[in-house]
């Protein structure tokens, strides 16, 4: 029934198997991939024929993990899977970047990869499995793919690399990286790293791509054996060349002038009207060759651009490759906000606020390693006003996300330690301005809003994006590139960090990949740069503010006795609610004893943490205290005198007299001020007033309780 082609090799310790031929059998390509015991299902499909009316390659990536393959039952009301987690939209994005490029250029039909975790042995992450499987998917599909590619993730740990570490290897590690690329060179790099220097960085880099070159071998060994005939491509229009001769004509001077203007606006409105000029040379063409000329208008664009800073060394706003557009950094901005800073580079603006929370604002995140609470959380957002455009304003996509996540890897290894700083900390970017790396604007904003929310970072962070143009030998490293460096230009390369090393790198290659010299060259322009922006932000702050904010929660932290915890929350949570209702505070009880008391107001703090040490403390013998009298029995009355605690007064005790009647001296409701004189072994407390002065609460001098009692003697 099944005609099944596998292939299986050793890899970083564990079997890799590559298996199609048994699932999914009427997609182009698809293949079950097994690593350890963690298993997804690839799927490549791609429509017959090209998308008409659109001038690029609609190509769809889904990554989605089902909460069976960890043996769970998904969260929530409705049970079963909903929208994609950000773990699932940021591994599409993963996966989606590498491949992209390797599709043939004139391909325009609408393709779709799905990636299925259908097992995972919370050991390797499915994200390498997920990349390596789609890998192979599209090679044995007979879509126009140029791969196959391969990917791995690598770690550092003890001053030595480490190929795709376990999930519980990498508490240990100081680097998180993947790494995807062809067999000639690497076109996608994506890394959290606690300040490792350059050197590292490209080390990691260099290891991960010599690492995968087996997979892609396995993947070719695979499509010998099973792969589809290549589909074959539309052919060009005839006069394809004539025609696009005719745009350079019609467009190249008015182009070439409209890119001398530096500001962007005024360029773009040159730019739009040198292509309206230029269209109307053809206005009385038919609609076919209209539409093919507007097309060949980017192409014309991009020559312009690419050509005079290859020749020229002169960018677009008339900067040279490495200077950085004037910055301005300044904090403190918003009265309210418990921190603010305004990150302004160029035309790319960021306004960004940090808000200190308690325990209680952690995100509980249900993923299929199991839950676990966030107390870093950062938030990217890019308003349509922030490129002179009107459009539906709609929640954040796959683009917010994975720009507000870079920017959370760059600062989340500089944060204190929970214990050191015991707020949740949000960060909210709200871009503001953009032309090219708000995602870097936002890393520069989050440091300086953190500081002036009191934050104790390590360091200050900062980030830059750098770009590249590259024609055959030739090639050019730009710093700081603006928005049309990136459309126009072959890499996207980002690079954050303090002066002591990198935090966080992204590289994105539109190209079939970059060489190590080239990434060497970016790396040392990108440290010059990164310096210089963090000398402009220390204008601003250089370190955290001694104070959070007035308007920020005040965190008290102590530890009770575990035995103790049940006193403190009460009944179905009786105790811990009244306490909150009563001071305003929150209160935080770990299951380790660890309590957290937080309020704006301090008194309420104050009088919250007074509270529980007087359920949880044990009454000292001699030590005087303030209770209230909450019975009164014949042989004495029974005082309330430490939290829920009450303890007897005998009626010998009462007063240094011999008294007749209990309620001759105290009736319920009396507040008294009563000495402990014992605790015996069943927690009872015996009580004295009359060796206290019941106005002052001084002890009485030669009185020290027990004076009546009967003496024992022998006999």
């Amino acid at each position: 029934m099944f005609t099944i082609n596998s292939k299986e090799m050793e890899w970083g310790g564990r079997p890799l198997v590559l298996e199609t031929g048994k699932i999914a059998r009427q997609a182009d390509g698809a293949v079950m991939v097994t690593y350890g015991e963690t298993k997804v299902l690839c799927t490549a499909v791609a429509q017959k024929s090209p998308k008409p009316g659109i001038d690029f390659f609609p190509l769809t990536i889904n990554y989605q993990e089902k909460t069976f393959a960890a043996g769970k039952i998904p969260g929530g009301f409705f049970k079963r899977e909903g929208r994609p987690s950000e773990k699932e939209t940021l591994t599409s994005r993963l996966i989606d970047r590498p491949l992209r490029p390797l599709f043939a250029n004139n391909f325009r039909n609408e393709t779709q990869v799905i990636c299925t975790v259908v097992a995972h042995d919370l050991e390797n992450d499915p994200d390498i499995a997920a990349l390596v499987g789609t890998s192979a998917a599209l090679t044995i599909s007979g879509i126009p793919f140029m791969g196959p590619i391969g990917a791995a993730r690598v770690g550092y740990i003890d001053g030595e690399y480490v190929l795709n570490p376990l999930q519980e290897q990498m508490e240990n590690t100081d680097l998180d990286m993947v790494v995807a690329g062809t067999a000639n060179a690497v076109n996608m790099v994506e890394s959290e790293a606690n300040e490792l220097s350059e050197d590292v960085m490209l080390g990691a880099v260099m290891f991960a791509h010599k690492s995968f070159q087996p997979v892609i071998d396995l993947i070719v060994d695979l499509a010998e054996d099973c792969a589809k005939d290549p589909w074959e491509l539309p052919e060009a229009p005839a006069g394809q060349d004539d025609l696009l001769a005719r745009v350079r004509v019609a467009a190249e001077s008015g182009l070439r002038d409209a890119y001398k203007e530096t500001v962007k606006q005024a360029r773009v409105e040159k730019i739009s009207a040198a292509k309206e000029s230029a269209m109307g040379v053809f206005a009385d063409d038919d609609e076919d060759i209209q539409e093919r000329a507007k097309g060949m208008l980017k192409t014309v664009e991009k020559d312009i651009v690419r050509n005079a800073i290859l020749e020229t060394k002169q960018r677009i706003d008339g900067r040279d490759l490495e200077t950085v557009r004037p910055i301005q950094a300044e904090v403190g901005i918003l009265p309210r906000a418990h921190g603010s800073a305004l990150f302004t580079r160029g035309e790319t603006q960021g306004l960004v606020t940090a808000t200190l929370g308690t325990g209680q604002d952690e995100q509980i995140i249900d993923a299929l390693e199991g839950e676990y609470r966030e107390h870093f959380l950062l938030h990217y957002n890019f308003p349509p006003y922030s490129v002179g455009e009107a459009s539906f304003l709609r929640s954040p996509g796959r683009r917010e996300i994975g720009h507000g996540k870079l920017a959370w890897r760059a600062i989340r290894a500089l944060l204190p330690d929970k214990e050191e700083f015991p707020y949740t900390m949000r960060v909210v970017s709200e871009i503001t301005e953009s032309n090219g790396s708000s995602s870097m604007a936002t890393v520069c904003g989050t440091s300086l809003s953190l500081m002036d929310a009191g934050v104790p970072l390590r360091r200050p962070c900062a980030g830059i994006a750098m770009g590249l143009i590259k024609e055959d030998e030739r090639f050019a490293v730009l710093s700081d590139i603006l928005g049309d460096e990136d459309h126009l230009g072959d890499m996207d390369f980002k690079v954050a960090g303090t002066e002591e090393g990198i935090t966080a790198l992204q590289m994105d290659i539109k190209i079939t990949g970059i060489t190590e010299e080239i990434m060497q060259v970016a790396l040392g322009q990108a440290r010059g740069g990164r310096l210089h922006i963090l000398h402009e932000m220390s204008k601003a702050l250089t370190s955290g503010r001694e104070e959070v904010s007035d308007f920020a929660p005040r965190i008290t932290t102590f530890s009770i006795p575990k035995d103790k915890i049940r006193e403190v929350i009460g009944t179905g949570g009786k105790v811990i609610r009244e306490i909150c209702e009563e001071t305003g505070a929150k209160v935080d009880i770990e299951d380790d004893g660890t309590i957290k008391v937080s309020s704006i107001d301090n008194a309420a703090s104050e009088a919250a943490v007074n509270w529980i040490k007087g359920i949880v403390a044990e009454p000292e013998i001699n030590q005087i205290y303030v209770g209230k009298v909450v019975k009164v029995v014949d042989f004495g009355a029974f005082v309330n005198f430490m939290g829920s605690r009450d303890g007897l007064v005998h009626i010998s005790e009462l007063e240094n007299r011999r008294v007749g009647k209990v309620t001759d001296v105290v009736n319920e409701g009396d507040e008294v001020k009563v000495k402990v004189l014992a605790v015996d072994d069943r927690g009872k407390v015996r009580l004295s007033m009359k060796v206290v002065d019941q106005e002052t609460g001084e002890e009485l001098s030669g009185q020290s309780g027990d004076e009546d009692k009967p003496k024992e003697t022998d006999g």
